[in-house]
């Protein structure tokens, strides 16, 4: 074939080319997200510009102000309607406007701004050369233990740049629970899991530790992106589409549009199920489930206490949205194949984390593995599988995210000379050195338990009484007997610190600045709030509980 002729092939073959519409966007829709990953951007430049000795303020005061606007922006979309009667799906099919969205994204940026006041912390440390110091290392660059880190430390360095990570990690989190496609899931994931990999190597005591746990966690973070990306890949090969709703469609055998590639892939259910299977698997392990919960424990007790506090609490709530999207608006077709593996998983996780966190002895790791049986009995509620099961998911992930942040905010504050004292042998005798301190440790013990007039009490008998009425009886006695194994724990370090006489060289209780106790405070509130007059917040859960496809 001659020359010419090559090139008139691939040139007449060509179609002309066609006009690229432009995207549309509904900006006001978007704008919670928008407003924080905006503030992230701002911050990141202020690294760049701002002197060092003001970073720290401008910092502080730019992430508050991102985090309460993109909150207020949820409050006015709800208010205008679009949590229910004017949901829908923008961004060109990308995101999801409804009520489950804007709830958990609510719960997230009050969480997070929560949180912010215990990262921005700098009373608890005594002052180093003049210089007050937070939680997190003077210069992450430099090697623990090196010339370079005692100079910066010297010098007053702080890791302000931990206010830019917690906002990108929000935006990701505000996306993740939101997300309509697949595509757009992977790329939540990524933004909020890498900047929690980075704040988890920042402790400035025991660096090597928090390092260490920041490995781990990016390490198996990264496997479980990976087998949530092979399962997006086999899921879009299953139904030739990315779009929650199109997969939803060929699921369920209701699709219209049928080509001859799309019929030759949806007879092959391997492709539906293995995909199903791993993106499930990928959420499970950020949720911290069993058998995926192995990195929750050393990634919890090796970061920052400030971290591990937000990490527990948001991105359970941005994880635990995003599984209920696949699997009510994705997967009802499949709900008697994939009913039966999450009865599985909560009882493992419900039975697991409560009987391992037993055997516990630091404070850091009992709360880890309570967070594991936390994640079981949220589960019990996802398997409710009816209306009353979103609702009762989304207070139990409220109640719980303030209960986890004030607990931790607690453990901030008990030290000795290396720091945190968070082995249980240094906590005995705390309700006589500092009572107030122990009462409100107490109160969030007794929440985690689920002990009547606290949000846990309020949350657990939601979730429970709807998995009874969505047919799961069996899983709510498991549930129960779960509770009492974990309540069990929870009072003994309650008669750990108000019934044991405090040893001489005991830890002291550093006296926070008003921002920590803003943070308990909130807390506190909170948990005592939702568990005496629960009804207006299980009203609005259930009035936010519904999908939008």
């Amino acid at each position: 074939m001659s020359a010419t002729a090559v090139h008139s092939l691939w040139t007449t073959a060509a179609d002309p080319i066609a006009k690229i519409d432009a995207p549309k966007i509904e900006y006001a829709q978007l704008s919670p997200m928008l407003i924080v990953i905006g503030a992230a951007i701002i911050g990141v430049l202020v690294e760049a510009f701002v002197p060092r000795k003001s970073r720290y303020y401008v910092q502080m005061f730019l992430s508050a102000v991102g985090l309460a606007a993109g909150f207020a922006a949820v409050v006015a979309l709800a208010a205008d309607g679009y949590g229910t009667t004017k949901a829908q799906i923008a961004a060109m099919g990308a995101v999801a406007v409804d009520g489950p969205a804007l709830f958990l994204q609510g719960t997230i940026l009050l969480t997070a701004l929560v949180a912010l006041f215990t990262f921005a912390e700098r009373r608890l440390d005594p002052a180093t050369h003049g210089n007050r110091v937070d939680s997190f290392a003077a210069q992450a660059a430099s090697v623990p233990g090196s010339d370079s880190e005692k100079a910066a430390i010297k010098a007053g360095f702080a890791t302000t740049e931990v206010f830019p990570l917690l906002l990108f990690a929000v935006s990701g989190m505000l996306l993740f629970p939101a997300a309509n496609d697949l595509l757009t899931l992977f790329v939540a994931l990524e933004v909020f899991s890498l900047p929690l990999y980075l704040m988890c190597a920042l402790a400035r005591r025991k660096r090597l530790m928090s390092q260490e746990a920041a490995v781990k966690y990016f390490l198996l973070g990264a496997f479980a992106s990976a087998f949530t990306l092979f399962g997006i890949a086999m899921l879009y090969g299953y139904s030739g589409s990315m779009s929650y709703g199109t997969i939803a469609q060929v699921v369920d055998g209701t699709i219209t549009d049928i080509t001859p590639a799309l019929a030759s892939t949806m007879g092959n259910d391997v492709l539906l199920l293995l995909g199903t299977a791993l993106i499930v698997m990928g959420l499970l392990f950020k949720v911290g489930a069993v058998p995926f919960h192995m990195w929750t424990p050393d990634v919890y007790q090796g970061a920052p206490t400030p971290v591990t506090g937000f990490m527990a609490a948001a991105t359970k709530v941005a994880a635990f949205g995003a599984l209920l999207r696949i699997l009510y608006v994705v997967l009802p077709g499949l709900r008697w194949d994939w009913r039966p593996v999450m009865w599985g998983v909560a009882i493992v996780t419900m039975l697991g984390g409560a009987i391992v966190a037993i055997t516990q002895t630091d404070i850091k790791r009992l709360l880890a593995y309570s967070s594991i049986a936390h994640a079981g009995f949220i589960l019990a509620g996802v398997i409710a599988t009816t209306p009353d099961g979103v609702s009762s998911v989304l207070f139990y992930l409220l109640a719980y995210s303030f209960v986890t942040i004030g607990a931790f905010a607690v453990v901030t504050l008990v030290r000795d000379a290396g720091g945190e004292a968070t082995h249980l042998s240094k906590w005995a005798g705390l309700g006589r050195r500092s009572p107030l301190v122990a009462a409100v440790f107490a109160i969030f013990l007794l929440a985690f338990a689920g002990i009547p007039l606290t949000s846990g009490f309020a949350g657990k008998f939601a979730v429970f009484k709807a998995a009874a009425e969505g047919g799961a009886a069996p899983l709510v006695v498991i549930g129960v007997i779960s509770s009492a194994i974990a309540a069990f724990f929870y009072i003994r370090v309650i008669v750990l610190m108000f019934f044991s006489d405090p040893k001489p060289e005991g830890p002291t209780v550093a006296v926070p600045s008003p921002l920590t106790v803003t943070a308990i405070g909130v807390g506190v509130a909170v948990t005592l709030v939702l568990g005496v007059a629960p009804q207006y917040f299980l009203e609005l859960a259930g009035s936010a509980g519904v999908f939008v496809r």
